[in-house]
């Protein structure tokens, strides 16, 4: 598929040094998931400035906290490759117990978290200081997703054959309770509370066109939001993989909630905490995953089927830029390097 080019205005060449004044060191880390190479995106040109190469069907991300190292789930080798974030290249491939998906690392960047989704299912453990894999904790399903809560006291791993949630003490790395429900789990989010401490998970289910909100406290569903329909002539129904919305997250600034739709190529902004729809932004084909700058100013989505990633300001609602990158580009973080 072709991508589109845009023609940028000097108003946004102006905030785009702006921004690169500010946060030149922050960088969008793009897998592509039928591709054999990750790419770094600066903020502040929408250009691809960096690549990690030799990493077939890479899926998951993860930066170390000081931005010294880029951990990736390698799906051909069943492994996680570590990748030097100087040089971009890979000094280590650590053996996994079964095929990965995506991966999440821990808050004091101790641990990595790797989501098996093959076989009985686990979340595999990784030590970074030795770089060798310390633990398996067995799900029973297969894992697609692991993330740490915002305080850090827990790991959450999504299975979409078992349709539950797992969740694990980061301290102890054992199963302390499960949320069985009624469809595969797909990405999930966290909303904290003041203290910091998680509030509401908001989760997204195979073959649903919205989200759930999940009360933490209570294990309860709380909210049930179904996106909004487009004319049928605009709509994506063909390879969606069982996920019509895929991809979902909070701004870091916590005032918005940003949920893809695969089927109507749009990202739909959410008001928080009252999940009320203030807008939809069409960006590129099947849109699969999305990432913030830290200062909530700008969101990227990837969109797997035109092989691009779409720039949108969160102030204006608009796409500003789509970036070309590589093959079925899928997950994607945000690193600040130093």
């Amino acid at each position: 598929m072709q991508t589109k080019s845009f023609i940028v205005p000097i108003a946004f060449l102006a905030a785009s040094l702006s921004l690169e004044a500010r946060s030149d060191h922050v960088r969008i880390v793009q897998t592509n998931s039928a591709g054999d190479s990750v790419m770094l995106i600066d903020p502040a040109t929408n250009s691809v400035v960096g690549e990690i190469r030799d990493i077939e069907v890479n899926h998951g991300a993860a930066v170390a906290p000081d931005g010294s190292r880029f951990y990736i789930t390698n799906e051909a080798e069943s492994t996680v490759d570590v990748a030097d974030a100087k040089s971009l290249k890979v000094i280590k491939r650590i053996p996994l117990t079964n095929h990965p998906n995506n991966i999440t690392i821990s808050k004091d960047g101790k641990r990595v978290y790797a989501a098996i989704v093959a076989g009985a299912g686990a979340v595999d453990v990784i030590d970074t200081a030795t770089l060798t894999r310390v633990k398996s904790i067995r799900t029973e399903g297969g894992v697609h997703n692991t993330y740490v809560t915002p305080d850090g006291l827990y790991v959450v791993a999504g299975s979409i054959i078992g349709r539950k949630i797992s969740v694990i003490d980061a301290k102890t790395e054992e199963i302390v309770w499960t949320i069985p429900m009624e469809a595969g789990v797909r990405p999930i989010c966290f909303e904290k509370n003041a203290d910091g401490s998680t509030h509401r998970m908001f989760v997204q289910l195979s073959d649903f066109h919205g989200f759930l909100g999940v009360d933490w406290a209570s294990r309860q569903i709380v909210d049930r939001v179904k996106l909004p329909d487009v004319p049928v002539n605009e709509r994506h129904t063909e390879g969606l993989q069982g996920s019509p919305s895929h991809g979902i997250g909070i701004a870091p600034d916590g005032k918005t909630l940003w949920v893809n739709s695969k089927v109507n190529s749009r990202v739909y902004v959410y008001s928080m905490p009252d999940l009320k729809l203030v807008a939809g932004v069409k960006v590129g084909d099947h849109p699969d995953w999305l990432t913030f700058t830290p200062d909530s100013k700008r969101i990227y989505v990837a969109n797997a089927g035109s092989n691009s990633v779409s720039a949108v300001d969160v102030a204006t609602h608009t796409e500003i830029a789509r970036i070309a990158v590589g093959q079925v580009p899928k997950r994607n973080i945000t690193a600040v390097l130093p």
